[in-house]
């Protein structure tokens, strides 16, 4: 996972946007992750991997926090994912797929 300073994705945001559609880019701010950009390119299933790999690298998001927000993500995309023909056990095996 690629990082940047806030300074640098100010600079860069041309850059910062084209390297989204490939990972997800970690914003530090102080030396500190800070935020995570992330492109879906359509494809909802690697925007989920991105968003999981995004929130495993921002030490804030972990634990209760973490929970909280994997929870609302499931539940904005269940009825995408329903349309798609996906059951909760095929995310969930995405999930656990993309923290390996």
């Amino acid at each position: 996972m690629r990082t940047m300073t806030s300074l640098q994705a100010q600079t860069n945001f041309g850059t910062l946007l084209d390297s989204s559609q490939r990972e997800a880019i970690i914003i530090t701010r102080r030396g500190r992750p800070y935020s995570a950009v992330i492109s879906d390119m359509g494809n909802p299933k690697a925007a989920l991997s991105q968003f999981l790999m995004a929130m495993s690298e921002l030490s804030p998001l972990r634990g209760e926090a973490a929970q909280k927000i994997t929870k609302q993500v499931f539940d904005a995309i269940e009825s995408n994912a329903e349309q798609d023909g996906l059951t909760e056990n095929d995310i969930t095996r995405l999930v656990h797929e993309a923290r390996k």
